[in-house]
């Protein structure tokens, strides 16, 4: 005769539902740029994907080629248009060029939808920002609308 516990029967899945799971928040990426955490470890992290998600295209938006160790052509490579900033309408039509080619090669996952340019030339003598605002989508995980800025120094 066999003498079995029922402490290795294990849950059904209607018990598992109807018991109040805490779900862990993990961490999914440390966000940049990097800052000291006294809460969830050295580095403040990002918990939200669609944080993550604005933070990895700010990042390919402003690095510019040679400037990631082991992958040369990642980023939009926007830094030399401004040290030949001439017009606004001869940069925001290469700009689109390549921020299109970087997320369509980097992030295919993202769908920029929307582009908005602006150059304030009133921040310091003999040099303007230029803002780049783009509205993107994300539609494999339900993000629409969702807008990044990034500012680019001409000088």
């Amino acid at each position: 005769m066999a003498t079995l516990s029922f402490k290795s029967v294990g849950k059904t899945a209607q018990t598992l539902s109807e018991e109040d799971v805490e779900v862990a928040n993990f961490p999914i990426g440390i966000r940049t740029p990097l800052s000291l955490s006294d809460i969830d470890g050295p580095l403040t992290m990002n918990y939200l994907l669609d944080e993550q998600l604005a933070d990895n295209l700010r990042n390919l938006l402003q690095t510019n080629f040679g400037e990631r160790l082991g992958l040369y052509n990642f980023g939009a490579n926007l830094k030399p248009l401004t040290v030949n900033f001439s017009s606004q309408d001869s940069f925001d039509s290469e700009a689109l060029k390549r921020i299109a080619t970087a997320i369509s090669q980097w992030m295919p996952y993202v769908e920029p939808v929307d582009y908005v340019s602006e150059v304030d030339r009133t921040q310091v003598l003999n040099t303007a920002l230029i803002r780049i605002n783009i509205t993107y989508n994300v539609p494999s995980v339900g993000i629409v609308g969702k807008k990044i800025q990034t500012v680019l120094y001409v000088i």
